[in-house]
Parts: C-alpha cells; structure tokens; sequence
C-alpha cells in the first residue's frame, strides 16, 4: 500500500470525524456505482450531503476543490442519484467538499458546503 494512499485513508477518516462532531450520521464510505464513487454520504436532518474529500499536500497548485474534473462530477451525481433511489430517501441532496491541505506539522480541514452542482 502506497504512502499516498495510506494517508487518503487517514485523511477521510479524519473528515468522517468532522462530519460526526457537527451532527451527521454517515450512511456510507467510498460508496460504488458503475464507474462512479462518492467518498462520503452523511445525512443530517433532510439533507443528504455528498461529500468529496481532496486532500493535498500543498496549496501552491490550487485549492484541492479545483482537481475536480466535469466528468467526475456527472459520476458522482449519478452514483448519488442511484444510492437515493435505490434507498428510496426522501431527502435534499447537497454536494460538497471536505479540502485538506497537510502543513508541516499539521493539516488544515475547510467544509464547503454546496461546492459543485445545484439542484
């Protein structure tokens, strides 16, 4: 296992933290369908919220946010919509990003809330 994937596992155990101390259940982890994925589904009362998490070890080539690509985004919306009906959820879905940028000693965890795709 490759240090770069070791620490996306600790840094989304990290946002899955974050998630529960402000109030969220998580549904799922690494959620799959077809060639899409969703890093996190955690509801918290009506709102279902999509989370991408981006990690970085830098911000010099950009906020973590800006690494994702249009066509990831249509998976994601997909892979949401399907784990939505196939739960039959009566829920708002909201998609967001949980941006880690690693510091020396340290990293910096930011909640965007409604960062791509609006219903």
């Amino acid at each position: 296992m490759s240090e770069s994937y070791k620490r996306g596992i600790s840094e989304e155990h990290k946002a899955v933290e974050y998630l529960i101390s402000k109030g969220y259940r998580i549904l799922a982890q690494n959620y799959r369908y077809l060639k899409g994925e969703v890093d996190i589904l955690a509801q918290k009362d009506n709102c279902l919220a999509a989370v991408e998490v981006k990690t970085r070890s830098s911000s010099d080539f950009g906020a973590p946010k800006e690494f994702l690509k249009p066509a990831q985004i249509q998976r994601i919306i997909k892979t949401v919509d399907y784990f939505v009906t196939s739960k039959n959820l009566e829920v708002e879905v909201r998609f967001d990003i949980i941006s880690i940028v690693l510091t020396p000693h340290n990293s910096e965890l930011k909640h965007i809330k409604n960062a791509f795709y609006h219903f």
